[in-house]
């Protein structure tokens, strides 16, 4: 005698465990009609049709659904990559909770498996020297790139990119262009 079909038994195991928690319209969703739901209160039918080793049911892939929570994993780790070029570049725990939501916790954690070193307090501000090269960088690099100041997600990225090419934290570049933004200087 060859062995039951695993996919009967899973949708079986399914069905029952929705029927158990009052879930109808998901049995019905799968395909089950009214008799097919009857048949399932009596032990010796699920036996049956658990035991079957030909199937009596087909899966669907629904590439559409798929794709999406393929992409979401892509978008998950985008993020990751994202947070810690922002906390190893010198972001606050502020800019890090306004862009992608995290707690002081989750970016204390996130500093810690990086190994980056506790801070106390905030950086330092610019040296007039500091200031005047970042606006020298800054301000052509917001008309080529084509930046609105009301779009934070590009300031932030073109942040990032000068704090990495003038070696000075993040959070203090941020500080500045934003006040320059406020300012009406750009």
């Amino acid at each position: 005698m060859s062995a039951p079909h695993p996919l009967n038994q899973a949708v079986i195991a399914q069905a029952l465990h929705d029927l158990r928690n009052g879930q109808l319209r998901r049995c019905k969703a799968m395909g089950f009609g009214e008799q097919e739901l009857g048949a399932l209160k009596h032990p010796a039918l699920v036996s049956v049709l658990i035991n079957a080793s030909v199937p009596w049911c087909s899966v669907t892939v629904n590439r559409e659904v798929l794709q999406r929570l393929l992409r979401q994993v892509a978008d998950v780790e985008k993020e990751i990559a994202a947070v810690d070029r922002m906390l190893r570049l010198g972001a606050s725990t502020e800019m890090v909770s306004k862009f992608y939501g995290l707690t002081h916790q989750e970016v204390a954690l996130r500093r810690d498996i990086l190994g980056l070193p506790k801070r106390k307090g905030r950086h330092p501000g610019l040296s007039e020297e500091q200031d005047t090269e970042l606006w020298r960088r800054w301000a052509p690099e917001v008309k080529q790139r084509g930046i609105a100041v009301d779009d934070p997600m590009a300031l932030l990225d073109l942040t990032l990119d000068l704090a990495e090419d003038l070696n000075l934290p993040a959070s203090v570049l941020w500080s500045t262009i934003n006040a320059w933004i406020d300012q009406g200087l750009v």
